[in-house]
C-alpha cells in the first residue's frame, strides 16, 4: 500500500469534509464539487486524514507541498546527531606505557565527542580474575573522569568485560562532516 495520500481523481468516497487553501474550514462536499473547487483554485484536491468519517481533504498545490516536506526532512536529518561508539581492546595484565598510550587513544575520541567501548579480554587463567579487568576499568575512568562518564558499568561477557565511556554534555561540539553539509 502506498503512503502518499490520494490526490484528485484517486479519491474514491461519495462526500468529504473540506478545508481550503488558506486552512478555512469548507464543510462536507461532495467529491465532484471539491474536485470542481480545486480545478477552479487551480490546485488539488488532497487527502490528508483518509480515516475520518468522512475523511478530509485539503485544497494545496501538490507539488509544493511535496517539496517542502522534502526540504523538511533533509534539514532533520542535516540536523541529527550522530552517535559514534570506538572500541578499544585492554588485557588484564598491559603495561603502564602500553596502558597510556590506550588511555591517550580513549582521550582522543572523548574529546571528539564519541562513545568509547572499553574491552578487557581474558586468555586463559586470565578468566578466572575478573577483579584485575575490573579494577583496570576503574582505573582508565578515573584516569578520564574530566572527559567523560560511565554510561554503561564494567560487566563480565564470556571471556571479556565491557564498560562504555560517554563523553560530558559540554564535550558534544562534533563538528559536521563535509560531505553531509553540502
Amino acid at each position: 500500500m502506498s503512503v502518499e495520500p490520494r490526490i484528485n481523481d484517486r479519491i474514491r468516497v461519495p462526500e468529504v469534509r473540506l478545508v481550503g487553501a488558506e486552512g478555512e474550514q469548507i464543510g462536507i462536499v461532495s467529491v465532484t464539487e471539491a474536485l470542481r473547487m480545486a480545478q477552479d483554485a487551480d490546485l488539488d484536491l488532497v487527502e490528508v486524514a483518509p480515516d475520518a468519517r468522512p475523511p478530509v481533504c485539503k485544497l494545496m498545490d501538490y507539488g509544493k507541498f511535496k517539496y517542502e516536506s522534502a526540504q523538511k526532512a533533509r534539514e532533520a536529518r542535516r540536523n541529527q546527531v550522530l552517535t559514534v561508539i570506538k572500541e578499544m581492546k585492554l588485557r588484564p595484565k598491559i603495561d603502564n606505557h602500553d596502558y597510556e598510550t590506550k588511555k591517550g587513544h580513549v582521550v582522543r575520541f572523548l574529546q571528539a565527542g564519541d562513545k568509547v567501548k572499553v574491552t578487557i579480554m581474558f586468555r586463559g587463567r586470565e578468566q578466572s580474575r575478573p577483579e584485575l579487568g575490573f579494577r583496570l576499568l576503574q582505573r582508565l575512568a578515573q584516569d578520564v573522569a574530566e572527559l567523560g562518564v560511565i554510561e554503561s558499568a564494567p560487566k563480565q561477557d564470556g571471556r571479556n568485560m565491557i564498560m562504555v565511556l560517554a563523553p560530558h554534555k559540554s564535550n558534544k561540539t562534533r563538528p559536521v562532516p563535509a560531505a553531509a553539509a553540502s
